[in-house]
Formats: C-alpha cells, structure tokens, sequence
C-alpha cells in the first residue's frame, strides 16, 4: 500500500491505522512511506501496531521509504530491532 498520508502524528494516526488495517486483511503487508514528511511518536506506535496485525494473519510488515525520523524514534524507543525498516530516506 503507497501511503499517500504526508505526515503520521497523534492526529492523523487513528485514520491512518484503520486504512492499513484495512490493507493488512486484504493481504497487502507492503507499505510504501516514501510520502511521509512529518511524524511523531505515534508514527512508531502505529508501525508496530500494523506489524502485529500483518503477523496476526501470518504476515511481515514489509517497509519501504522509511523516513530518518521514524528510524531515529524507534531506535530511541528501544524498539529499532523490532522493526524491519527496509530503505530509509536520508535526512
């Protein structure tokens, strides 16, 4: 799924959990970030989130265009290793 959204924050992290939720049913555990320029700590509470449901239907959460801030979050957090970021977008 190319996630159109342009930014992962607390506001927008509910709608944006129930389009990849939808996604996951459907079988798609690709998600293209490439269009994300603003987020928060929701964005990796929402990757994660989205991990467990694609591992729920025996599924990987497979990310593409990850950017830099979410990666730099998640390594904050402790939870970099739990997340398969795959190419992250420089700075």
């Amino acid at each position: 799924m190319k996630l159109e959204a342009t930014s992962i924050t607390n506001a927008t992290a509910g709608e944006l959990l129930a389009e990849g939720a939808a996604a996951i049913a459907r079988g798609d555990f690709a998600f293209d970030l490439a269009a994300v320029a603003e987020v928060d700590t929701a964005a990796v509470a929402l990757l994660l989130e989205w991990q467990r449901q694609a591992a729920a239907r025996g599924g990987r959460l497979l990310l593409s265009g990850v950017p830099a801030d979410i990666a730099s979050l998640a390594r904050l957090y402790g939870v970099g290793e739990l997340l398969d970021l795959g190419e992250q977008r420089g700075p």
